[in-house]
């Protein structure tokens, strides 16, 4: 069996810096193409309309296990959760483990649309229906099933 000189060994062994350097000159110049396209508004979108079903989620799951009515507040641009039926008389669900009031705003330029109800002290929503969370092109549809109250 042969040796291999020392030169050509190194020959074979990698890049040659020019390589290196042409690589990450072109991959910079595609990572900022690729980063000005990137819409942040549809990334908020979506993580609100996240955040929007898991609140009532947790409205149902706090409903059943307070056995008390909660409440699920939609205006045009904040969700809150609040105890008491048909008006918030029984005040503000706290936001675990802080003593805030449990609401969200939107994003900028996401709004929120649908009709306010709430969970019985069963789980039961008082009117099925759905909530619309929009960044004005695309639209996420939360159900929210009349007897189950399961959101989806």
């Amino acid at each position: 069996m042969r040796a291999m000189s020392r030169s050509s060994r190194s020959a074979d062994a990698g890049f040659t810096l020019t390589e290196l350097v042409v690589v990450i000159i072109v991959a910079t110049i595609l990572s900022a193409f690729a980063i000005a396209r990137i819409n942040t508004r549809e990334f908020d979108n979506e993580g609100y309309a996240n955040r929007a079903a898991a609140m009532m989620r947790y409205a149902q799951k706090l409903a059943i296990s307070q056995r008390r009515d909660v409440r699920v507040v939609i205006s045009a641009n904040t969700l809150s959760l609040c105890y008491g039926s048909t008006t918030c008389s029984g005040g503000s669900v706290r936001e675990p483990p802080s003593t805030n009031a449990f609401s969200y705003a939107a994003p900028s330029g996401v709004t929120l649309t649908g009709t306010t109800f709430w969970f019985d002290a069963l789980g039961k929503p008082s009117a099925g229906g759905t909530v619309t969370v929009s960044d004005g092109t695309t639209p996420h549809t939360l159900t929210i099933e009349a007897e189950t109250g399961y959101v989806h």
